[in-house]
């Protein structure tokens, strides 16, 4: 398990990657005008006893040739210049009977990786790749929550595969430990911008 401060340093921007490989037949994706939510669903009690989300995470999206649907290892079919968005939600979002909330957590970042290994690549796969709040309507009205990044994918990445890890920090921090934990395990699959639509 990497120590805070390594994931910490992660943290400090986006950093993106190099694709994998690139294919000949690029599978069927959305239209380039649709943006694609990327939605990861945690459980996070179970997550912080395992201090894992490899098996506490399962991410899904609207693009309809991807592929490891409901897994920690979402393979999200999307075509150059698309826009996407990542949004977090946990298994216990309902206020308990003491009137506390449970435990949330928040996306800090979303790092690309050298392919074949957990190396993080400088290279750039998403422009205006940042993250997006509004108030808290579950907790508070005057305290922001950022469950929301977006970033569109860059419109001349050559098309391969780009996977990524995701950060995310418990929000309040634990009052003990490491408040971070990350995600190895899904991708982007780019296309070509033109590639054929799906139902085309």
């Amino acid at each position: 398990m990497n120590s805070t401060a390594e994931l910490a340093r992660q943290t400090s921007g986006p950093q993106h990657g190099k694709p994998a490989e690139h294919d000949s037949k690029p599978p069927f994706g959305q239209l380039n005008s649709t943006q694609i939510n990327i939605v990861t669903t945690i459980d996070l009690s179970r997550a912080l006893q395992t201090w894992s989300l490899a098996d506490s995470a399962f991410l899904m999206d609207n693009s309809p040739a991807s592929t490891g649907k409901g897994t920690p290892n979402l393979e999200t079919v999307c075509r150059q210049g698309q826009v996407l968005n990542w949004l977090l939600y946990f298994v216990d979002m309902k206020q308990r009977s003491d009137g506390t909330w449970p435990q949330f957590a928040q996306i800090v970042n979303i790092v690309f990786l050298n392919p074949g290994s957990a190396g993080v690549d400088p290279g750039k796969v998403c422009t205006e790749f940042k993250i997006f709040g509004g108030p808290d309507a579950v907790r508070s009205k005057l305290v922001p929550s950022y469950y929301y990044w977006a970033g569109a994918v860059l419109p001349d990445l050559p098309p391969g595969r780009y996977p990524y890890r995701l950060i995310v920090q418990c929000n309040p921090p634990l009052a003990q430990g490491n408040s971070l934990l990350q995600l190895d395990g899904p991708a982007l699959r780019v296309i070509p911008v033109d590639a054929p639509s799906a139902g085309a």
